[in-house]
């Protein structure tokens, strides 16, 4: 299902680059742009719009006020050349707050957080304690060179940090995406994932053995750093697994 996505924002510049920024996902439909809050609301009143772009230093109705004033608000991006009105935007539950210039890194983690929430809405009988692990279908949206890809969370063996990178490995394949590990970390479900070393995040599913400072996954020896021994040892034990 598409994304029906509304641009609002006084500056035409502005409006390219998230448009030209949002053709890197099919799953986006533009629903509408324009340069004012009450442009916007009459868009609003004659089509549904699922996330709006929003700035908010703008002509007339600035956009904060514009979203107080919405009874049934879409998903809020706010987009902004200044940062000292990020407090009041997620006073206002906006998804993210996003600084100009808006670098392409940044908008794919606050388009992370849009699919994050739409697959939490559909999976969230699935993801309950009372469904088993393997029934789950949620999903990771990764950038892999110049595309964005779809990864089906059971296919994730482990996630190791490459400083600014991060790979992502599975049983057929490995993929690397720029990207922070404890970015990746809170989207994860955290009952079926556990870190394991600063740079090595695990699924518990897919460990094969382990002793006090090795976990193996798939023939692979994984270091156990010190500072998470304890928790992963809570976690395995949760899991009727011990340390040897």
């Amino acid at each position: 299902m598409k994304i029906r996505t509304l641009i609002v924002d006084d500056e035409p510049h502005a409006i390219e680059v998230i448009e030209n920024y949002l053709g890197n996902f099919d799953q986006m439909e533009i629903a509408g742009r324009c340069n004012s809050a009450i442009q916007a609301f009459q868009i609003i009143q004659q089509k549904p719009v699922d996330l709006m772009f929003l700035d908010i230093k703008m002509p007339g109705i600035n956009g904060n006020d514009f979203l107080r004033s919405l009874k049934n608000p879409p998903k809020v991006i706010f987009t902004t050349a200044y940062s000292g009105f990020a407090l009041e935007g997620f006073e206002l539950n906006a998804v993210d707050y996003l600084l100009k210039p808006i670098s392409f890194d940044r908008f794919l983690r606050a388009m992370d957080k849009i699919y994050q929430l739409n697959e939490h809405h559909k999976q969230a009988a699935v993801l309950s304690h009372e469904v088993p692990v393997g029934d789950t279908e949620a999903y990771l949206y990764l950038k892999v060179e110049r595309k964005t890809i779809k990864l089906n969370i059971n296919d994730i063996l482990w996630i190791e940090s490459l400083r600014d990178y991060v790979k992502v490995v599975t049983a057929s394949q490995v993929y690397i995406s720029k990207q922070k590990i404890s970015f990746l970390e809170e989207m994860l479900p955290e009952r079926r994932f556990v870190r394991i070393h600063r740079s090595f995040i695990v699924a518990i599913s897919k460990i094969d053995s382990f002793y006090a400072t090795v976990v193996e996954v798939s023939g692979h020896e994984l270091p156990i750093g010190r500072n998470y021994k304890q928790d992963l040892q809570k976690r395995l034990k949760a899991e009727n697994l011990h340390f040897s």
